[in-house]
């Protein structure tokens, strides 16, 4: 297995891993719209029904991709995103391809649509496919999966779509084909100036010179405002002055030329042009204008323009017969060839010692991973000039995001590594307070005997049957009427006692009255009564039923929690496995990364030297060229003599 597929292998696995671990204690997470559309319809847009996928499109938009994927994938496992089932693979494939993993990407489309997936879905799927391949240097790739999208994209994506096609066919050279291509874009509002660019240069170098030219001298003619457009406007200028140098039209590649500014990025280029363009017209000195220019200390010293630029300043005093001024020319540039021969020395020095990497890191700072993370500031090098050639290349940028990926999936490792460690504190607090608690719930369980509660219960419901089959008013009587009746029945024995006495005759009467409406009383209250009792009676079977309830869980509790202690104790100490064992890993294709990131960069300086190397020896053959024609003027005086 490579380098490069280890890479890729240990960020699949790490991606599974903490998605995992995010779920050992299944806490749950908390296209800003989502698009239904049919070719050729436009865009309904839908407002977002999941909350979670709500939180993974956040994250998202934030360029936080590393969170967003983990969050999207650990509400996949739990079906929290259902109602977005295909956007959100489409996304997740996305931000797969955020990390350059545009294999496991290209498995995810095609899963869509194997299971059906609509139509826009599968070729947005497809064209953010190709897209992927083409930036990583994927031509075949890329061209497999622009041949799968069937239907026009909608809106800017459908141009973006055309001019992609149009740049596969430039990579394999295929200028003429590249041309009717991007033809079609020309118009366009949203990448016309591009596409009328490439087209100008397709038609180029497929021998279409003056339809070439013309495209690229309108644009290089064109009134624009925006800093993006003026510098490819620039852009243009400089392709048409040195594609007329090579075809030997030095006055129009002076004209070309002279319309790139001097602040564009370009302007280096372009003033060595320039000069080159009066050389071949044999006007030396308006040639020396824009070289002195460049060599006059304003500009890095390490630009290849300026490098080349001193030893054609001394081309042009010789050309003018201004040999002294030429030699000292000569012998100014081979000094200052050998010094920055030096200075390239010292870069390759820090760049082993890997200040580099280190220093961009540093002023390019990022909380996350992922493949779009651009380089803004170059690093504190004692000649960071010499680095923009190093960091201009497609594959120094590859290399370094990912080590710097690396790098951020070690430190995330190593969070992981310590959050374990308070995961298993969380389950040893949760164990020590279950074993404290336990024993005072069953203490408060066995309190309340259920058991006991349960017979009582009966022993109601069978007195208040029985009430209610012999209308027993006084059976369900209050404490009131029942007091009043003992009171009834103490009296009637105290005038039984008294036996056949007038006054006792008299009292029993009314007594047996007052019995009488006391009876008719409890007879009257007696449906209300039982009412009543029945609704008190299902209150306490519900009571009862909670109370059992509970005595289950209880017991439940008892036999489940240990289990789920242990589930969890063997869920960390797996996870920590895992960790531990991708930690050296990591660590290993770190410093393995960090190592052909930093040979790529010294690569380039080295070719930088070679060219140093190749001028100095020219300057070296020039300086002793004028001393032997200095030598063979001196001969004739001296011979006279």
């Amino acid at each position: 297995m490579d380098r490069q597929s280890r890479i890729h292998g240990v960020r699949s696995t790490v991606l599974r891993c903490l998605v995992v671990a995010v779920a050992v204690w299944s806490v749950p997470a908390v296209d800003a719209a989502a698009a239904d559309v049919k070719p050729g319809d436009a865009y309904k847009v839908r407002p977002v029904q999941e909350p979670h996928y709500g939180d993974t499109l956040f994250r998202f938009y934030q360029d936080q991709y590393f969170s967003a994927i983990t969050s999207l994938m650990v509400s996949q496992h739990f079906s929290r995103v259902a109602q977005h089932a295909d956007d959100a693979e489409v996304l997740r494939g996305g931000m797969l391809l955020s990390y350059g993993m545009h294999r496991e990407a290209g498995q995810i489309f095609a899963q869509l649509i194997e299971k059906g997936a609509p139509p826009s879905v599968r070729d947005r799927a497809w064209y953010y496919l190709a897209k992927i391949r083409y930036q990583r240097g994927f031509i075949a790739e890329a061209e497999e999966a622009m041949a799968r999208i069937e239907n026009d994209l909608l809106g800017a994506q459908q141009e973006d779509r055309v001019l992609l096609q149009a740049q596969l066919l430039m990579a394999r050279a295929d200028y003429a084909g590249a041309a009717v291509v991007l033809e079609t874009l020309a118009k366009s509002s949203h990448v016309g100036a591009y596409a009328r660019f490439n087209l100008g240069i397709a038609w180029l170098r497929s021998g279409d010179i003056e339809r070439g030219v013309k495209m690229l001298d309108d644009i290089g003619k064109t009134s624009v405002a925006t800093e993006e457009f003026k510098a490819l406007r620039d852009k243009a200028n400089v392709a048409l002055g040195f594609a007329a140098l090579q075809d030997e039209k030095p006055e129009a590649a002076r004209g070309y030329l002279e319309r790139v500014r001097l602040s564009s990025m370009l302007a280096s280029k372009a003033l060595l042009g320039f000069g080159w363009a009066s050389s071949a017209l044999s006007e030396h000195k308006k040639a020396l204008v824009p070289w002195q220019q460049l060599t006059s200390g304003e500009r890095e010293d390490g630009d290849a323009a300026v490098l080349e630029a001193r030893m054609a300043v001394a081309y042009a005093y010789a050309e003018l017969g201004a040999h002294g001024q030429a030699l000292d020319s000569y012998k100014s540039a081979i000094g200052a060839y050998e010094r920055e021969h030096v200075s390239l020395n010292e870069s390759i020095a820090a760049i082993r010692g890997g200040k580099l990497l280190q220093g961009l890191v540093d002023r390019n700072p990022g909380e996350e991973m992922g493949w779009f993370w651009t380089i803004e500031q170059l690093p504190e090098l004692p000649h960071a000039s010499h680095l923009t050639q190093v960091l201009a290349q497609h594959e120094f940028q590859e290399a370094f995001k990912n080590w710097r990926d690396l790098r951020f999936l070690a430190k995330n490792l190593q969070g992981w590594s310590e959050a374990l460690s308070v995961y298993n504190d969380m389950l040893a607090n949760r164990r020590q307070a279950y074993a404290q608690r336990l024993p005072k719930v069953r203490e408060a369980a066995g309190q309340l005997d259920v058991a006991a509660l349960v017979k009582r219960r009966e022993a109601v419901a069978t007195e208040l049957a029985k009430a209610e089959a012999e209308l027993d008013g006084a059976a369900l009587a209050d404490d009131a009427r029942r007091a009043q009746l003992a009171r009834l029945d103490g009296i009637q024995d105290v005038l039984k006692r008294a036996g056949a006495d007038p006054d006792a005759a008299a009292a029993a009467e009314r007594v047996r009255r007052v019995a009488g409406a006391l009876a008719w009383e409890l007879a009257q209250a007696l449906p209300a009564r039982l009412w009543e009792m029945k609704k008190a009676l299902r209150t306490i079977d519900a009571e009862l039923a909670q109370a059992q309830g509970r005595d289950q869980a209880l017991v439940q509790a008892q036999r489940d929690e240990p289990a789920r202690h242990e589930q969890f104790a063997a869920r960390i100490v797996a996870l920590g496995q895992q960790i531990q064992a991708l930690i050296p890993k990591v660590a290993a294709l770190t410093n393995e990364q960090q190592g052909q990131v930093q040979e790529l960069a010294v690569a380039e300086l080295l070719r930088q030297q070679e060219r140093l190397a190749a001028y100095t020896t020219q300057a070296q053959f020039a300086v002793a060229q004028l001393y032997d024609r200095a030598a063979l003027a001196r001969s004739p005086t001296d011979a006279s003599k």
